[in-house]
C-alpha cells in the first residue's frame, strides 16, 4: 500500500493527496445487515466509496486522466468542458493542483439546480448556461457539449478535455479504480454502477473482462422519464461512442423515488453518499432479487457465487448527498424526515447576538449615567444630580405602573412585557410575539415618543424586569445600527444592587469594590426619590 500512513508533506503535498499512485487505496465498506436484505442468501455487498477522494467524487479519476492526456503546460491557459457538475469541479481542482491553472470553464443545462451553480462558483468556475435538454445528446450541434468542443478548435490556449468522447476518461477506472477494488476485495463475484457519459462501468467492466472474467457486470440506468442527477436513460446511451455495449452483461433501469430514499438510509447507518449511490444499489437489489426468483441453475443467484459460496458484490458510491438536500426532501415528502419543533422560529429572532451587549447592572449604570464624586461616599445624602451621559438613550419595557413606581433617569416607556411574562427564550410563542412586536416598533420609530431621534451616534440601554425581553430588544436595535446594549438580569439585578446598598451597616456594600459601593449607592438613592412621569404608551 502507498502511504500507508496517509501523511502528505514538501511543496507536492497536495499533489500527492490527490494522486492515486501515492495515496491508500479508496475505502471499500460492507454495508450493515439492516440494508442488506440479501446476506441470508450468501450476499456480501460493499460500498466503493468513490466520494472519498480528496474532490468528494467518483469523477476525480477521469479528470486526473483526462488533463494529464490533454493539458499542454505552457500553453494551456483555460479549459472548459460541459458537466452537471462534479467532472468539472474535480477538473478545476486538478487543473489548479496540477497544473497551476485557475482558469476553469463549465458549460451546462440551465435546468441545474441553484444549489449545484452556487457549488461551482464556490469551487471559482466561470459558468456558460445552455438551454435545452439537460443531458444533450454528444452530437447534438446545438447543445453545449458540441459548443465547448468548437471553442476549443478556435485556441491553442483551449482545452476541451471532452468527457463524453475522450477514451481517456473510461481508461482511468482501468488504470485506477479496477486494480485498487480487486486488490482490495479478491473474491469478487459482480461490479454494479451507473451509467451517465458510461465512462465508469466501461471501465470497469473492461477491466474485469480482462483480468477476472468470472466477474458479472450491471450497469444502471435511470427509467424512462426520469431522472437522476449523473447517469442517463438507456434511450441517451444510443449515441455514446464509449465501448459500453461490451463492458456489461446486464442493464437495471431505477426510477428517482427508490435511489434517494436508499441514499437517505445509506447515509443515516453511516455510509454517507449522494442519490446516485443510492440509484446503484437499487439497481443491485433489483438485480439480485430477479436471479433469487429463478431456481438453481443457470440465470440463478446460486449461479454468481464464488468457491467460498458466497457472492461478494460491489457498487461505487459516486459523489456525496449535500448539494442535493432540497431534492431529497421534494422527492421523498416531509414523512422521510424527523419534525422541526417550533419550526415558526425560523422565521423570528433572526438577528445575532453578542454577549458584549449584555451589561451587569452595576457596570450599565457605570457606562450610562454621570455619578457625582460625592456619591462614592456613604456620608453624602442623595440627590438628583445623577443624569443620563450625553447621547444616551434610556428605554424600558416594562409596564406603566411599575415604570412610574421607578425608573431611571431619562427612561422612556416602551410598555412590551408584564411582570408575569415567560422568558422569550423558555416560552417559544412568547418569543415569537415579542421579535414580531418589537420589529413593527423599532424599525422606524414611528409612533413612539421618544424613539423617532434615535441614531447611531445614541448609546441605547433596554431594561425589562429580568434582562431577557431587553436582550430580545438589544439584538433587533443592533441589527437597525443602533449602539444598544442591556441589562443583564433587568430591574431584579438593579434591585439586587439596591439591597447592597441597604446592607450597609452589615458592612457587604464596604467589602465590594468602590465601583460596586457607587452604583449600589445611585440605585439606593433613586429608589427613595419622590418621582412623577406619564407612563408612554404605544
Amino acid at each position: 500500500m502507498a502511504n500507508p500512513l496517509n501523511v502528505y508533506r514538501g511543496p507536492d503535498s497536495v499533489r500527492d493527496y490527490f494522486d492515486p499512485d501515492s495515496s491508500p487505496p479508496l475505502p471499500l465498506v460492507e454495508i450493515p445487515d439492516c440494508l442488506n436484505p440479501y446476506r441470508r442468501d450468501g450476499v456480501r455487498i460493499y460500498a466503493k466509496m468513490m466520494s472519498m477522494h480528496p474532490a468528494n467524487n467518483v469523477k476525480s479519476m477521469p479528470a486526473m486522466n483526462l488533463l494529464e492526456k490533454s493539458v499542454k503546460p505552457g500553453t494551456t491557459e483555460t479549459i472548459i468542458e460541459y458537466s452537471s457538475g462534479s467532472t468539472v469541479i474535480s477538473m478545476s481542482l486538478v487543473a489548479r493542483v496540477f497544473y497551476d491553472l485557475p482558469d476553469v470553464r463549465a458549460y451546462l443545462s440551465n435546468k441545474t439546480s441553484l444549489a449545484k451553480l452556487r457549488l461551482m462558483q464556490f469551487f471559482g468556475l466561470d459558468i456558460t448556461l445552455f438551454g435545452g435538454p439537460s443531458q444533450p445528446e454528444p452530437d447534438d450541434e446545438r447543445g453545449g457539449i458540441r459548443a465547448a468542443e468548437r471553442i476549443a478548435k478556435e485556441s491553442d490556449s483551449v482545452v476541451n478535455p471532452n468527457q463524453y468522447g475522450n477514451d481517456d476518461n473510461w481508461k482511468s477506472h482501468i488504470r485506477w479504480t479496477g486494480p485498487q477494488i480487486l486488490r482490495q476485495l479478491p473474491e469478487i463475484n459482480l461490479i454494479c454502477a451507473g451509467m451517465g457519459t458510461s465512462g465508469t462501468m466501461t471501465g470497469l467492466g473492461t477491466f474485469f473482462k480482462n483480468t477476472k472474467p468470472s466477474v458479472y457486470r450491471i450497469g444502471v440506468c435511470t427509467a424512462p422519464g426520469d431522472r437522476v442527477p449523473g447517469p442517463r436513460s438507456h434511450a441517451l446511451l444510443a449515441p455514446v461512442e464509449f465501448p459500453w455495449k461490451s463492458s456489461v452483461d446486464h442493464i437495471e433501469e431505477v426510477g428517482s423515488h427508490d435511489s434517494y430514499s436508499l441514499s437517505l438510509e445509506l447515509c443515516r447507518q453511516g455510509i454517507v453518499c449522494g442519490p446516485s449511490s443510492g440509484f446503484n444499489l437499487q439497481g443491485l437489489y433489483q438485480f439480485i432479487e430477479s436471479r433469487k426468483a429463478k431456481a438453481n441453475g443457470e440465470g440463478s443467484l446460486s449461479e454468481l457465487a464464488g468457491p467460498d459460496g458466497e457472492i461478494h458484490c460491489v457498487f461505487l458510491c459516486c459523489d456525496l448527498p449535500y448539494q442535493y438536500i432540497n431534492e431529497y426532501f421534494d422527492k421523498l415528502g416531509e414523512a422521510h424526515f424527523p419534525q422541526i419543533h417550533n419550526e415558526h422560529l425560523t422565521k423570528v429572532d433572526l438577528y445575532r447576538y453578542d454577549d458584549r451587549w449584555e451589561k451587569e447592572a452595576s457596570e450599565a449604570i457605570r457606562q450610562f449615567f454621570h455619578l457625582d464624586s460625592a456619591l462614592a461616599t456613604t456620608s453624602v445624602p442623595m440627590t438628583s444630580k445623577v443624569t443620563p451621559n450625553p447621547d444616551t438613550a434610556i428605554i424600558d419595557l416594562r409596564q406603566p405602573l411599575d415604570f412610574q413606581d421607578f425608573h431611571l433617569p431619562g427612561s422612556v416607556n416602551v410598555p412590551f412585557v408584564h411582570e408575569d411574562t415567560p422568558s422569550p427564550f423558555s416560552d417559544p410563542q412568547v418569543l415569537d410575539a415579542l421579535w414580531r412586536r418589537l420589529e413593527d416598533t423599532f424599525r422606524d420609530g414611528s409612533g413612539v415618543d421618544g424613539l423617532r431621534d434615535l441614531t447611531p451616534n445614541k448609546q441605547v440601554l433596554l431594561l425589562c424586569y429580568d434582562g431577557d425581553s431587553a436582550r430580545v430588544a438589544t439584538s433587533v436595535l443592533r441589527a437597525k445600527g443602533c449602539e444598544a446594549d442591556s441589562v443583564k438580569g433587568g430591574f431584579r439585578a438593579l434591585r439586587k444592587l439596591r439591597e447592597m446598598s441597604c446592607d450597609d451597616d452589615a458592612g457587604s456594600l464596604r467589602a465590594g469594590t468602590g465601583e460596586q459601593q457607587s452604583s449600589a449607592e445611585v440605585i439606593k438613592g433613586l429608589w427613595k426619590q419622590p418621582i412623577t412621569v406619564t407612563a408612554q404608551a404605544v
